[in-house]
């Protein structure tokens, strides 16, 4: 009696774990780097790389597979996919080709018996709330790293610092909204970011995102820059829809209550476009500030790097 699981760990998992470490050193990381990336010791690194690790042809040469383990490596390289997305992608990619597929197939070689029965490996919901919230993760460092290398970002950082926010497909709440702890600032002319994003770390921002979701604008991520109306303009021309709201005074509720003038301001302007541009001009008290809601956080950083 063998399990489909002993197929995974006997055959899928070490050619995939080649796969990888080969794709790593490509990008130029150490055997050291591989091996932290990995979570394996550099011994075992060196026996994939000099190919005395047994591995599945038929594994290898599954397109999914190498597609993969090609965005996998790619995101560990970059530092866009964290050790625990990089496992979400891989297990993902692994319950998929259980289900009556490649791994499925090679448990019926394994176990002849099997051939012709009915039965349902897909144990694990492909779609889980865990990969969705370490893509959100990845898309929002992509977007974070290009904020922060465009040259002048740092003069578009209002006083109260930025943020650059992203939330999950089916986002209800601030906690599924993914963000920098503690905001962007201007550090002598330089973006500073303290630590990696976290959900639930804004407030400010992700309350804006929210409202502009709920009021029907489809789009996953927002920024927060200085007002001027110059940048105004120029989205406007670059066919951005403009919205503008009355700035919330002290002690109104936050955004998502029954009065929130982010909502209501694009709800009856009613934009059409993927771009929108929502902005106050400021109050007493309050700081003129522009924010730039779009699909994704790569997207609305490259957005905000055209305006520089």
């Amino acid at each position: 009696m063998r399990f489909i699981e002993e197929v995974v760990v006997d055959e899928f998992l070490p050619t995939v774990r080649a796969m990888l470490a080969e794709a790593l050193r490509e990008r130029d990381l150490t055997q050291r780097e591989v091996a932290d990336a990995l979570g394996i010791s550099q011994s075992a690194v060196s026996k994939y790389a000099h190919g005395d690790v047994a591995t599945n042809d038929r594994v290898a040469d599954d397109e999914r597979v190498r597609e993969a383990v090609d965005r996998v490596a790619e995101g560990l390289a970059s530092g866009d996919l964290s050790r625990v997305g990089a496992l979400v992608e891989v297990e993902v990619l692994i319950r998929r080709l259980e289900a009556g597929d490649l791994l499925a197939e090679l448990h019926e070689a394994a176990m002849p018996e099997l051939a012709g029965a009915e039965y349902d490996f897909a144990v694990h919901d492909p779609d889980s709330g865990l990969r969705d919230r370490e893509r959100t993760l990845s898309s929002l460092r992509r977007g974070v790293r290009t904020l922060t290398a465009a040259s002048g970002f740092a003069g578009l950082i209002p006083n109260v610092g930025s943020n650059l926010v992203e939330c999950v497909p089916d986002a209800a709440d601030i906690d599924d909204v993914a963000a920098v702890p503690g905001r962007i600032f201007d550090v002598k002319g330089t973006a500073r970011v303290p630590s990696d994003p976290e959900f639930g770390v804004s407030e400010h921002v992700a309350g804006v995102l929210l409202s502009a979701r709920a009021a029907g604008v489809d789009a996953r991520a927002a920024v927060n820059v200085r007002y001027d109306p110059d940048l105004v303009a120029a989205l406007k021309s670059d066919g951005a829809a403009t919205v503008e709201f009355r700035p919330r005074e002290y002690g109104e509720t936050d955004a998502g209550a029954a009065d929130d003038p982010v909502r209501d301001a694009l709800a009856d302007a009613g934009p059409e476009s993927e771009s929108v541009a929502v902005y106050q001009t400021g109050g007493v008290g309050v700081e003129p500030v522009l924010y730039l809601v779009g699909p994704d956080a790569p997207t609305v950083a490259r957005t905000v790097r055209a305006l520089l």
